[in-house]
């Protein structure tokens, strides 16, 4: 158990500090289109521009950010939960100063704890978010009524697609469900795999298109990334592609990528909005927000 005199020290501290992460969830409508990938290189392009960043693993069975960047870790989210641990204690270091909290396999109900034990994640993860800028979480492919609360309550949502119709069709449809459950929610949208600078625009253009006429709803189009053979090299090396060629296509798309991101993103102090990230997720997980 911790000394109860460090966690008061740490908590004054942090409440002194007044910051508080802003939360990024990575989804796609299905898997294969390089959604873990994209978390991991974009994290280390923010990391590069000088903010601190977390890399949360949410894809429970299939977690797979640590094998990605070659690091091995002993401790993962199970650990946590079944053991435990303090979630901050599960925090381990990755390229480029980009830290991360590895998923593992044997927990399958992380959306269904015990209001007990779910109030003790949360208090944890008040604690982790005002020790970075960005919590980027990386979420399983597709969507479930459980994990929608969890993807809901992020600041911000990044849709991850490629250009094959099947994979833009399961992009729309999950962007439809997250619309229905709340209008409000903040879309950015990413094409991955792509043959040309023409193929990106119209599929980004294609989906916006469907979503505002479908939806009324508008999304940000933050770019595309090339179908580069270097980062196919780069994974079967484990080595994040931005690190292992950082000339590569993929990596100077990613750059103006980021770029980008930083001039859409919305500006204000998360940690005075009426509903961050904290306050949605414990509305939506203990019923009081349909």
């Amino acid at each position: 158990m911790r000394d109860q005199a460090e966690s008061l020290r740490k908590k004054l501290q942090f409440q002194q500090n007044n910051k508080i992460a802003k939360t990024i969830a990575v989804i796609s409508g299905k898997g294969g289109v390089g959604k873990s990938n994209f978390t991991l290189n974009f994290s280390i392009s923010l990391s590069k521009k000088g903010h601190s960043v977390l890399i949360f693993d949410m894809d429970i069975g299939m977690g797979n950010i640590d094998i990605l960047m070659g690091t091995s870790t002993e401790r993962t989210i199970v650990d946590f939960f079944n053991r435990g641990i303090p979630l901050a204690d599960i925090i381990s270091s990755g390229p480029d100063r980009v830290s991360f909290i590895a998923g593992g396999s044997g927990l399958s109900n992380l959306f269904e704890l015990e209001d007990e034990m779910f109030e003790r994640y949360l208090a944890e993860l008040e604690e982790v978010m005002q020790r970075f800028d960005y919590i980027i979480f990386d979420m399983g492919a597709g969507i479930t009524s459980e994990s929608s609360r969890f993807i809901l309550s992020a600041d911000e949502l990044f849709v991850i697609t490629t250009p094959e119709p099947t994979s833009v069709m399961d992009a729309y449809s999950i962007m439809k469900y997250l619309v229905s459950v709340n209008p409000e929610v903040e879309l950015f949208l990413v094409c991955n795999r792509v043959q040309d600078e023409k193929e990106g625009k119209e599929t980004v253009k294609r989906l916006q298109n469907v979503l505002f006429k479908f939806l009324n709803k508008q999304a940000i189009p933050l770019g595309y990334l090339p179908d580069d053979k270097t980062v196919m090299k780069a994974v079967s090396r484990q080595v994040p592609f931005s690190i292992f060629n950082p000339n590569c296509d993929a990596a100077i798309s990613l750059e103006q990528l980021t770029q980008r991101y930083e001039k859409s993103s919305f500006k204000e102090d998360i940690s005075l909005r009426k509903n961050n990230f904290l306050g949605k997720l414990k509305n939506y997980f203990l019923g009081r927000q349909a």
